[in-house]
């Protein structure tokens, strides 16, 4: 069984106009899949309590975001990442905040409870946030929340995290923890924020050998991703043989993302969560967890997520968008939308690509050789 979460409350999580955390992601990816689907029935999730939260975030940190949501500007603010460009704050922005950690918190109840075996969050995915700290538009860690309560469940959890940017809050809060192996796929911190997620952060203390990163040069396009991506996905699941996999499904290493600089196309992301679907069927007895993530491109963000939808439900992808849908989001946005999920055949430009695919293989072998070291096969 399928379940999605969502609730409208989610669109409160809004640091304003200009900002490319925009809700207006998920209010038009929610439009379109009612209207794409005629089964379409989201579970409402209860907000995230604060005892939820604390269980990964800081108390001094808690009450400094409770703090700036009243209105309040304490003098250290800054000091814990808030009332920057990033993270900016604006009143109700604790509540908001638990409304999204609800919803990933939910999926993850559902799985343990059985009610489901593939969960999909419409919303979430805040990796960035740290146990003291806001950091990247993310003010509290949803999915550490999730993992605490996979964790209090017994299980052991595989995190995957495709956003471009490097899952640092997540690897951070559970690097020292062998239940947790957190593999991620980025651009190079070299080049893109957070300036973190090289091959050689593994784990400290019991926890060395189960943090996995695998950061990609520019312009890596779909077959190198694809290629290393299956390399470390596969060795993950059978070294690690995690009881649940939990997925960060950031849409940012789209070709279209104005943030960053991948250029997947909508059928690489096709294939991949085409391929953790199979990895879970195989190692988990079917159970995952999505959420979302980053994602800057209205246009391609939605087409990503959709095509997640679809693929958890098992059916047939649409060839074409809602047109009524399409005619009312591009007058509100004042820009051209897509009129397929997929995006046009063709290759895309592809700069430097044998040095990018020597430097992208040359890192996932690297990692595998570190890894191993820690990890054997079954």
């Amino acid at each position: 069984m399928v379940q999605v979460i969502y609730h409208p409350e989610y669109l409160s999580y809004d640091f304003g106009a200009g900002h490319p955390f925009s809700p207006l992601r998920l209010a038009m990816l929610a439009e379109l899949l009612e209207e794409l689907d005629p089964q379409w029935s989201p579970l409402a999730p209860p907000q995230a309590s604060r005892e939820d939260v604390a269980a990964v975030h800081a108390e001094r940190y808690l009450r400094r975001v409770e703090a700036a949501g009243r209105g309040e500007r304490p003098r250290d603010l800054l000091e814990y990442g808030l009332g920057t460009s990033d993270t900016p704050v604006f009143k109700g922005m604790e509540e908001a905040a638990r409304w999204l950690v609800g919803g990933t918190l939910e999926a993850a109840r559902v799985l343990t409870a059985g009610r489901a075996r593939r969960v999909l969050q419409l919303g979430g995915g805040l990796h960035h946030a740290q146990f003291d700290r806001a950091s990247g538009f993310c003010v509290y860690n949803d999915l550490a929340v999730a993992i605490h309560h996979f964790l209090a469940a017994g299980m052991r959890v595989l995190y995957l995290d495709v956003d471009v940017h490097h899952g640092d809050g997540v690897q951070w809060l559970f690097y020292k923890d062998p239940r947790v192996l957190t593999l991620s796929l980025h651009e190079s911190g070299r080049y893109l924020f957070p300036g973190t997620g090289g091959v050689f952060e593994i784990g400290q203390g019991v926890g060395t050998g189960y943090s996995w990163n695998l950061p990609l040069e520019p312009y890596t396009g779909d077959e190198c991703y694809l290629d290393v991506f299956e390399q470390a996905f596969s060795k993950a699941l059978a070294w690690f043989l995690p009881d649940v996999i939990l997925v960060q499904a950031g849409a940012d290493a789209h070709f279209l993302d104005p943030l960053a600089d991948l250029t997947l196309t909508t059928r690489a992301y096709e294939q991949i969560f085409g391929r953790v679907l199979a990895g879970a069927g195989q190692y988990t007895d079917g159970r995952v967890v999505f959420t979302l993530g980053g994602g800057y491109s209205f246009d391609a963000s939605v087409r990503v997520w959709a095509l997640l939808y679809f693929l958890l439900h098992d059916r047939k992808i649409p060839n074409n968008i809602s047109e009524t849908w399409r005619r009312r989001w591009q007058e509100r946005l004042g820009r051209e939308l897509s009129p397929a999920l997929h995006d046009p055949e063709g290759p895309l430009p592809a700069p430097r690509k044998p040095e990018i695919e020597r430097y992208n293989r040359g890192n996932v072998q690297r990692l595998l050789d570190v890894a191993s070291k820690y990890l054997t096969a079954d």
